[in-house]
Parts: structure tokens; C-alpha cells; sequence
């Protein structure tokens, strides 16, 4: 078939073909986004903070485009529950733009979001950022259970003091949340208070060995009231003790272990381990927070067998104050 032509005022006219695209708008620079929280610790995969404490939520994005702000906002459960609108302000000597938001976030298992706000060069979707974080009740006390008691336990045994991780601020806890009062010179009672919980976030109580060159052996602090299992510098398990009262004071020096007896003796001692003379390391029943024993190195029941299995004849022990 012939094309037919079109006749417009004595000219033929024949229809065009399709005429190249017209230049189009360049799309949105691609845009990035990260954020971090700031005045809690990482814990696992969260961020934890204590309730009532103020968190900074810091970000970069990239590119930097001038007047553009950052929605933050906290979520629980995809509802939200508190949040602020930022400036972002140029880096200086990079490309990219910064803000923080400081909030003080409920109690929770939350998520931190942060979302660019729409400019005429950015979209929205482009960039976006989200952090997990965990806000927990700032105390816990015998027979308390959930997240504050299970996150009181893990950073306890992280820092290497003898606690069971049942979830329930049981015995175990109590002994292990004296003996880090201990450490860090509190008063000796077996709560997890505000100041104890924001130092155990911040990695404080540390034992530190007066004598690595030891090797494998025993440190027990008489000023602080605690023992340490250590090899070397390096802390396996600390407990709280009872030494000798004024009248009847524990031995000061080094020495090593040169018997053991398993069980229990006539004198109610358990699983004893003699450092020199009669003074051992032992189980009694009675382990107050202060010295009072009549020289021996008193420690809790359930921790002695464990002690006991630990030491070997000939193990360094080293008494100071």
C-alpha cells in the first residue's frame, strides 16, 4: 500500500517520525543516611539507656543540600512516642550534612527512625535510618525479674563476677551485686541502683591484677572485701569474702596452697584450702559484707565447691589490702 500524502496549501506533507525525547529534569541525587545513639552502651544488638536519661541521636547524611531538616522520632510497636524535627548543617570539609537530636525515651523495647524531609533536589524515601534501642527501669532488688535483671547479669558476667544468668534477681545476683559494690567502693547492699546500673553500661568494675607475674593465682583484697581467681592479668571469677576481724586479722603476704579438704569439717568450714598455717579459703555460712571472720578467707556456700575445684596445690595466693 502506498503512503497517502496530505496536501496543505499546495504543499505535500508527509507525517514524521517520532522526534527524539526532549531533554528531561535530572533525577534526585542519590541520597544516604546513618545515625548512632549516643549516652547509652551496645549491648548485643541494641543501644540501652535507663529511663529518664537523655539519649543524642546523631546522623550523617550525603549529600549536604542547604535547608533541609531530619524527622527523628522513637517508635514502640510502629506507634510513635516522642520524636523532634532537626536542621541539618553542612560538615565542614566533606560533602555532606550532620544534626543530633537529644530525647529522653519511655521505657521499652524501641526503635530510633530518622527521615529526611523533602527538598526540591532530595526525596524523602531516599534516605531513611533506624536503630534498635532498649530502655529499662533504672533499679532492681531481690525478686525482681525482666529486662533491667537479665541485662544487670549479662554486663555483671561480662566483667567476670560470679552470678547465675536466671533472669530473676535471685541469690547469685545479690552475692554478685555486693561484690561489685565492692569493687567500686558503694555502699555494700544488694540493689542495682541508678549509679550502679550507668556504671555497669560504661564497663566500670574491672578487677585489675596487682601481680600478673603470678600466673595462675589468687588476689585477695582486704580494703575491698573480694577475691579474685586470675591467670595472669586476665580475671576468671571474682566473689566477695568475709576476712578476719580486728581482734583476729587475716595473714598479709604470698603464699601458695599446700592442702585441701573437700566437705565439710567439724567447724562448719567448706571446701577449705589452706594458704599457710591455719588460714585457708573456705565456704562458711556466715559472709557478712565486713570483716569477721577469726582469719580464714570466708566465701558464700554455693561459691566455695566451685573455688575449691579451681585452686590446685601450689597455686600463689596474695593477701594485700
Amino acid at each position: 500500500m502506498r503512503r497517502a500524502a496530505i496536501i496543505l496549501g499546495g504543499l505535500s506533507v508527509v507525517p514524521a517520525l517520532p522526534a527524539a525525547a526532549a531533554a528531561q529534569t535530572p533525577p534526585p541525587a542519590p541520597s544516604a543516611m546513618s545515625i548512632t545513639v549516643e549516652r547509652a552502651q551496645r549491648v548485643g544488638g541494641d543501644d540501652v539507656a535507663l529511663r529518664g536519661d537523655a539519649v543524642r541521636i546523631r546522623g550523617v547524611v550525603a549529600p549536604y543540600v542547604a535547608g533541609e531538616r531530619v524527622v527523628v522520632g522513637v517508635y514502640r510497636g510502629g506507634r510513635k512516642v516522642g520524636g523532634r524535627t532537626v536542621a541539618v548543617q553542612p560538615v565542614a570539609g566533606t560533602a555532606n550534612g550532620g544534626f543530633a537530636a537529644s530525647l529522653k525515651p519511655p521505657k521499652g523495647r524501641l526503635a530510633v527512625r530518622a527521615r529526611r524531609r523533602a527538598t526540591p533536589t532530595q526525596a524523602v524515601t531516599a534516605a531513611t535510618a533506624r536503630r534498635r534501642l532498649l530502655v529499662v527501669t533504672p533499679h532492681a532488688a531481690p525478686g525482681a525479674r525482666g529486662p533491667t535483671v537479665r541485662l544487670l547479669q549479662s554486663r555483671l558476667a561480662a566483667l567476670r563476677y560470679a552470678v547465675a544468668r536466671s533472669g530473676v534477681f535471685d541469690a547469685s545476683t545479690a552475692r554478685a551485686v555486693i561484690a561489685y559494690r565492692k569493687v567500686t567502693r558503694k555502699a555494700r547492699v544488694a540493689v542495682a541502683s541508678r549509679s550502679v546500673l550507668r556504671a555497669l553500661l560504661a564497663r566500670k568494675g574491672t578487677f585489675k591484677a596487682r601481680h600478673p607475674e603470678h600466673g595462675k593465682h589468687v588476689e585477695v583484697d582486704l580494703s575491698r572485701q573480694v577475691l579474685a581467681l586470675l591467670r595472669g592479668g586476665r580475671v576468671d571469677r571474682i566473689y566477695g569474702i568475709s576476712s578476719g576481724k580486728a581482734s583476729t586479722p587475716t595473714v598479709l603476704g604470698r603464699f601458695r596452697v599446700y592442702s585441701k579438704v573437700p566437705g565439710t569439717n567439724a567447724k562448719g568450714m567448706v571446701d577449705t584450702s589452706y594458704f599457710i598455717g591455719g588460714y585457708a579459703i573456705h565456704g562458711y555460712a556466715s559472709v557478712p559484707t565486713f570483716p569477721a571472720s577469726h582469719g580464714c578467707v570466708r566465701v558464700p556456700i554455693p561459691n566455695a565447691l566451685s573455688i575449691y575445684r579451681w585452686l590446685r596445690i601450689g597455686d600463689r595466693v596474695d593477701v594485700y589490702r
